[in-house]
């Protein structure tokens, strides 16, 4: 929906003038900024300029386009003078006027969002866009009403006012420059003051850290040497008495084969304590490796229903999987949370005497994570130890714990696992109620880890297909797009945030991108002002795929496609079929296709649709 505020024709040096105060008060009715203010009478007041300079009368259209916020500042400055004969050239940034209307223009395009320019030899139209801040009043039609009381009753002054309020507003700006040089002389040296202190204590720091790090890599070594030299004699053990007991050199008597079990479950057990350690000594030396790949929940739970079957003993407890059918698919490290469940349910089985033990597993209300949690009805814990068992080695006093040996590590491995993957544990419980313990891990384990984006991923992209930059936070939406162009000439280069974006944009030109206005509270919308408005990037197609319903808006803007989420295989691959960039085109800056997208602002482009659901 586009609402119009004023229309004011230029004829004279005094509707200049009157452009750029109507401009200000505009503005300032809109919530801007008193900088903002100035940006945009200035930009205004010079395009106005050049309509009467060149054409003698001019027009200018004040209007708000969007339904949501922040919404769009248009201000279209109409002229019907003979046009601008070096179009590409001006807007590449290269036209160098003789007269000065080349450096008016160039100065409106860096005071706004976007500047665009379409010129004929029967006159030429700029419009000029600003984005209003996210603080301004939603403008309605009952506003502009209002608005258009306010400028109707206000009359706009002569020159000699005009250049009164520029002095009072350059005076300003001035006194608030001298200001910010006195605070940033006086942070300077509060800084350098306490530069010297930080240096010193960093010195000590680092001698204290060295020493730490000499310590705890000597018990890492340890951990990791003694646990391998434990595995070769305990497998030693293991495997004779297994001959013992299979009678290989003999017939055993009762009370011989009731010891030599004992020996075999006495060295089983001491086989998982070297176990634990080994990956508790990988972990704090970081040799341990994430290996992230698509799975499905129900087929992990159907396995571990098979290799947790043997715990079971008697028919006291009842081992319970719910059904994990309707999660979507995973992409990370499926062993480690094979561990991280398997030693949950171990540890339920063993302090749980009558009941069940039930393995569950479910969405996150963000859509981001998958929290599996075993439940028991076992003995529970007291908040007082619920700590002290994610401790290495700490066990609580209990009659039960000692029938049921445990090494005290099980825990605390769950615990760094699942940090490694990106995750949380939690426990719930209650003494004689059971407990329930949950790990909360990322549904995509590289969004999950928090760390930059894998540049390396862009030095393995195939020159045979075109690089799509795909920026949706939501991970499963990212593995929807993926499957959509998996087996088509599209290779998606998938990020979770405009900070990722950017990284890619600086190492390659993709053939186009696929935006999500509804960024987790970022500004998409100025991201893709900024992108289409820069002169590297402007000629990459946009398509916008958002459950924001506001596509005239993003057409303002500069989107080449406007879409409805959720949105179909077929209309993603088709609007890419009509607006993708080939591979050999994509590393252009200034051509004249280039320039004709810079100067269309959105007419004409495929409209908003609702794909079909994936």
């Amino acid at each position: 929906m586009r609402l119009r505020i004023l229309c004011m024709t230029i004829e004279n040096e005094q509707g200049v003038v009157a452009a750029r105060q109507r401009s200000r008060d505009i503005a300032r009715q809109l919530g801007c900024s008193t900088l903002d203010q100035t940006r945009v009478a200035t930009a205004v007041s010079e395009i106005a300029r050049n309509a009467f300079d060149y054409a003698r009368d001019g027009r200018v259209d004040f209007e708000i386009e969007g339904t949501s916020q922040p919404q769009l500042l248009l201000v279209r400055i109409t002229d019907k003078g003979p046009g601008i004969a070096d179009l590409e050239t001006l807007l590449s940034g290269n036209y160098r006027s003789t007269t000065g209307m080349g450096i008016g223009i160039v100065g409106s395009q860096r005071l706004m969002d976007q500047c665009t320019i379409e010129s004929t030899e029967r006159g030429t139209v700029v419009t000029l866009k600003k984005l209003l801040p996210d603080t301004a009043p939603l403008v309605t039609p009952e506003l502009i009403g209002e608005l258009g009381e306010m400028l109707a009753a206000s009359h706009p002054g002569g020159s000699f006012e005009e250049i009164q309020q520029q002095n009072r507003e350059l005076m300003a700006t001035l006194a608030d420059l001298r200001d910010r040089q006195l605070e940033l002389t006086h942070l300077t040296q509060e800084l350098e003051d306490t530069n010297r202190g930080v240096v010193a204590l960093y010195a000590e720091l680092d001698e204290w850290a060295d020493h730490l790090r000499r310590a705890d890599d000597m018990k890492s070594r340890f951990l990791s040497n003694m646990s391998h030299e434990f595995r070769t004699p305990l497998s030693s053990i293991r495997a004779l008495s297994n001959l013992l007991l299979d009678r290989v050199d003999g017939e055993l008597g009762a009370e011989q084969e009731r010891q030599v079990t004992f020996i075999r479950k006495a060295a089983e057990d001491l086989s998982e304590i070297v176990n634990d350690l080994l990956d508790l000594a990988k972990i704090e030396a970081g040799k341990i490796e994430i290996r992230p790949a698509p799975f499905e929940v129900a087929n992990l739970f159907s396995a571990l229903r098979g290799m947790l079957r043997p715990l079971l003993v008697g028919n006291a407890v009842d081992l319970v999987f719910d059904d994990a059918g309707a999660l979507p698919t995973l992409c990370t490290d499926e062993a480690k949370i094979a561990q991280i469940v398997r030693n949950f349910v171990s540890n339920a089985l063993k302090f749980t005497v009558r009941g069940e033990v039930r393995v569950s597993a479910r969405l996150t209300a963000d859509g981001r994570s998958v929290k599996f949690s075993v439940s028991d009805t076992g003995i529970g814990i007291a908040p007082d130890d619920q700590q002290l068992i994610f401790e290495e080695f700490g066990q609580i006093e209990h009659p039960l714990q000692q029938r049921v040996k445990g090494t005290g590590l099980g825990l605390p491995l769950c615990s760094k696992l699942c940090t490694l993957l990106g995750g949380q544990i939690s426990l719930t419980s209650l003494p004689g109620k059971g407990s329930t313990f949950s790990a909360t891990i990322p549904c995509r384990y590289a969004d999950a880890h928090g760390g930059e984006f894998d540049l390396a991923n862009l030095d393995r992209l195939d020159a045979d297909r075109i690089p799509v930059l795909v920026i949706e936070d939501e991970p499963q939406v990212r593995l929807v797009y993926e499957g959509y162009l998996r087996n088509t000439r599209y290779q998606p280069i998938s990020v979770g945030n405009l900070r990722h974006a950017a990284t890619v944009l600086d190492r390659i030109m993709p053939g186009a991108v696929v935006l999500d206005i509804l960024l987790g509270g970022e500004d998409s919308w100025l991201w893709l002002a900024q992108t289409k408005a820069a002169s590297r990037t402007h000629a990459i197609p946009v398509i916008v795929a958002s459950e924001a319903e506001d596509p005239r808006k993003g057409h303002a803007l500069g989107a080449d496609a406007y879409f409805i989420k959720p949105l179909s295989r077929d209309v993603l691959v088709a609007a890419l079929n009509r607006l993708a960039i080939p591979p050999a085109k994509t590393d252009r800056n200034t051509s004249s296709e280039a320039g004709s997208r810079a100067a269309g602002d959105g007419e004409g482009m495929l409209p908003a649709q609702r794909g079909a659901g994936p």
